[in-house]
C-alpha cells in the first residue's frame, strides 16, 4: 500500500483516533467527563446535578466500580466524581489524577449533592446530558455518539456549542467503509512503522501492564487465575486468562489506565493482550508483534463499525475474531488464513450478549479469544464453516456485513429487553 494514498492515510488515522487511553470502563468514565466539563462551564462546584442516559449507558455504568472512588459504582458516583475533581482536558483519563485529599471528600460530596438519574431521548445509542446547577446558575453538556463528543453545551440559557447528533453514521471522521481484511493485510505488510509505532508501543505497555496487575491481585472473580489453576499455562490457556485478568483488573476498580479500541478497553485488551503473548511464546521480533497488532486491531474496528460503540451484540466477539486474525498474522498467515480465521471465530460465539460492563466480562472475554484461536486452529487442520451455515455466508466481507446487521438491527429489541430487566421494569 502506498504511503502517500488515500487508503493508506485513512488506516493511520483510524488507528491514532480510537486506539488512545482511558481509565476505567469508558461508559462511567464518559459520564464523570461530561460531568467536569458542565463544571467547569459552571465555574463552581455544582450542588446539583442531573443526568440524562441512554439505555447503554445505563446498562454499561450500573454493575462497573468507578476508578478513584474508593469502590463505587453507577451513575451518580461517575457523575459526582467528575464534578468533585475531574480534569476535563484529560479526556477518558478524566478522573487518573485524583488526589488523596479528593478520594476523601467524595463520599460527603455524595452525600450532600442531589444528583439525579433519568432516561435519555435523545435517539442516540450512546447519549449522555449532565446539568449541573449551583443556586440559579447552571451548565448544560451533552455527548453522543462517542465517549467524549461534545454536541451541546449552553450556560445559563447561553448555547456555546450546539450540533447535531442523529445516529452513528453521521460521526465525524475517518471513513470506516474502507476497511476490507485484504486492504489490512496489505496495510499491515507495508506500513512504515514509524507512523504507528507510537500508538501501538503504547498499547503493548498499558494493556500488558494491566493483565499482570488482573493476575498478580484480587479482582473480580479473577477469571484468569481460575483458568491458569484450572487448565494449566499452554499458550491457548495463557493467551485467554492474560486477557481474562485485564478485564478482571479494569471492571473491578482499578487505576491503571488501558488503550481502547472501538471506545471500549476490554476490546482494546482483548485485541491485544493474546497476540502479545503469542508473540513472546513465537519468539517473533518486535516489528513483526507490531504488524500482527495492526491486523488484530483493524479487523476489530471493522467488524465493530457495522455494529456500533454499544449494542446487545459483546463487544468481545469482535476482538476476540480480532486477535485470532493476529495471531494468525503472527504464523506467518496472510488473507486467506485471516479471513477463515476470522469467519470461524463469528460461527462460533456470536450468540454472546452485552448485559452491561461487570466481573463476567472477564469470562466472555475468555471465551471469544478461545474462538478466536479455535478459527485459527480450524484452517490449519483444514476445517471451516461454510456459507449457509448458520449467519456465515461465502465471503469474509459478507458474512462481517451480516454480523454488523445483527449486532445493530436485529438485537435491537433483546437490547430493550436487557435493559428492562437490569433495571428492574
Amino acid at each position: 500500500m502506498e504511503r502517500d494514498s488515500t487508503l493508506y492515510r485513512t488506516y493511520v488515522e483510524i488507528l491514532k483516533r480510537e486506539l488512545v487511553p482511558a481509565m476505567g470502563c469508558t461508559e462511567p468514565i464518559a459520564v464523570a467527563y461530561c460531568s467536569a466539563v458542565a463544571r467547569s462551564y459552571l465555574g463552581r462546584l455544582p450542588d446539583k446535578i442531573e443526568v440524562e442516559a441512554s439505555g447503554n449507558i445505563i446498562k454499561n455504568v450500573k454493575s462497573v466500580v468507578v476508578p478513584n472512588t474508593g469502590g463505587a459504582r453507577g451513575i451518580e458516583a461517575a457523575a459526582a466524581v467528575g464534578a468533585l475533581c475531574g480534569d476535563e482536558k484529560a479526556l477518558l483519563e478524566v478522573i487518573s489524577s485524583i488526589s488523596e485529599e479528593d478520594k476523601r471528600r467524595l463520599p460527603d460530596y455524595l452525600r450532600d449533592t442531589e444528583i439525579t438519574v433519568k432516561a435519555a431521548d435523545g435517539g442516540c445509542i450512546l447519549d449522555i446530558t449532565v446539568t449541573a446547577r449551583s443556586g440559579e446558575e447552571y451548565a448544560r453538556v451533552r455527548i453522543a455518539k462517542e465517549h467524549t463528543n461534545i454536541v451541546h453545551a449552553e450556560v445559563n440559557g447561553r448555547v456555546i456549542t450546539d450540533r447535531e447528533a442523529i445516529d452513528e453514521e453521521s460521526s465525524e471522521g475517518p471513513d470506516y467503509n474502507l476497511l476490507t481484511i485484504e486492504d489490512i493485510v496489505d496495510f499491515a505488510d507495508t506500513c512504515d512503522l514509524a507512523d504507528v509505532e507510537e500508538t501501538i508501543s503504547r498499547q503493548i505497555e498499558m494493556n500488558r501492564e494491566i493483565s499482570r496487575e488482573g493476575l498478580e491481585k484480587d479482582y473480580g472473580a479473577n477469571i484468569g487465575k481460575v483458568l491458569l489453576n484450572a487448565y494449566g499455562d499452554d499458550i491457548r490457556i495463557r493467551a485467554r486468562a492474560a486477557a481474562a485478568a485485564g478485564s478482571d483488573a479494569r471492571m473491578n476498580g482499578c487505576e491503571k489506565p488501558v488503550v481502547i479500541n472501538s471506545g471500549s478497553g476490554n476490546q482494546g485488551i482483548t485485541a491485544s493482550v493474546p497476540v502479545i503473548e503469542y508473540a513472546e511464546y513465537l519468539g517473533v521480533d518486535r516489528e513483526r508483534l507490531y504488524r500482527a497488532l495492526l491486523v488484530s486491531n483493524l479487523v476489530t474496528l471493522h467488524e465493530k463499525a457495522g455494529i456500533g460503540r454499544l449494542s446487545a451484540y459483546c463487544g468481545a466477539v469482535s476482538a476476540g475474531a480480532g486477535a485470532g486474525a493476529g495471531i494468525a498474522y503472527l504464523y506467518g498467515g496472510g488473507v486467506e488464513e485471516i479471513s477463515h480465521t476470522v469467519v470461524n471465530a463469528l460461527a462460533i460465539t456470536s450468540g454472546i450478549i452485552c448485559d452491561g460492563a461487570k466481573a463476567s466480562c472477564a469470562a466472555k472475554i475468555s471465551s471469544a479469544v478461545d474462538a478466536g484461536i479455535l478459527g485459527f486452529e480450524m484452517y490449519r487442520q483444514g476445517q471451516q464453516f461454510y456459507g449457509g451455515d448458520g449467519i456465515v455466508v461465502k465471503g469474509v466481507e459478507n458474512t462481517i456485513r451480516n454480523v454488523g446487521r445483527l449486532g445493530k438491527v436485529g438485537m435491537k429489541e433483546t437490547d430493550k429487553e436487557i435493559i428492562k430487566m437490569m433495571t428492574g421494569e
